[in-house]
């Protein structure tokens, strides 16, 4: 399986314009696309505009496929007219010589993932409702720890969310581009209970038994913060954010 994201930043007053945008145009064509199994447009809090469109796949040569082929460059130009501008301005020669400043526009940026473990239920991913809570965690480990990592996440990680309460999915894919990078990708029946997992210990008591994993970096980090009892911005070789589904459809 494979996952991708599309981050997206838009227009605050053109938000829910997107919305139905996704919900007809995008989710239809990709309902229509081989191979993909998922899509869903999550955000990170209410009063922010960037979005992450997140589309599972059975491969990763079907999402590439689509990736490169007419369907996405036809969807994304219609979508530019919801995207964002940056803060960044460009100049341009115009046709009669003169020179112009504009803003350039937001591109999306797009992060492709293999699925490394799962939980063998997820073959059968759906939302049960627009309430669900997407979590997402952003991890380094060290390039000799790797095996040993998804063995641990995969003997030990998943069976302990299976049996937390309001836990629906649990992924955890491996960057296609940066060896050692990881996102464990979990879905919660809400945002109560994935904040319930972290309020219990439960999330600290499991990151202790795959912490040693993590990069060196990190690991100096945490050494730092307990010896000072303070949080040190220095990385984001370990990054919990959390995402509030807006809309999503499973194809299967």
């Amino acid at each position: 399986m494979f996952m991708r994201f599309l981050q997206l930043k838009l227009k605050p007053d053109h938000i829910n314009d997107f919305r139905n945008f996704y919900e007809t145009e995008v989710t239809l064509e990709l309902h229509n696309t081989p191979g993909c199994l998922f899509a869903g447009l999550i955000k990170s809090k209410p009063e922010e505009n960037e979005f992450i469109s997140l589309t599972l796949w059975q491969t990763q040569a079907q999402a590439e496929n689509y990736e490169t082929g007419d369907a996405f460059k036809n969807l994304f130009d219609q979508a530019k007219t919801y995207l964002s501008e940056s803060a960044e301005w460009k100049i341009q020669l115009s046709e009669d010589m003169e020179l112009k400043y504009g803003p350039v526009e937001e591109e999306p940026v797009i992060k492709k993932y293999s699925v490394a473990a799962q939980n063998g239920e997820d073959e059968n991913f759906h939302l049960q409702s627009s309430n669900m809570y997407v979590r997402i965690l952003s991890l380094i480990i060290q390039e000799d720890k790797i095996e040993e990592f998804k063995k641990l996440y995969s003997e030990i990680i998943i069976p302990a969310l299976k049996s937390t309460k309001g836990c629906r999915h649990i992924y955890l894919t491996e960057s296609i581009n940066v060896k050692n990078e990881f996102i464990s990708v979990t879905i919660w029946d809400s945002k109560e209970d994935a904040n319930e997992y972290e309020a219990t210990g439960k999330f600290q008591e499991l990151t202790e038994k795959v912490k040693h994993t993590f990069s060196k970096f990190y690991l100096w980090k945490m050494s730092l913060e307990k010896e000072y009892g303070s949080n040190l911005k220095t990385s984001e070789d370990f990054k919990v954010e959390g995402y509030s589904v807006v809309t999503g459809k499973s194809f299967l």
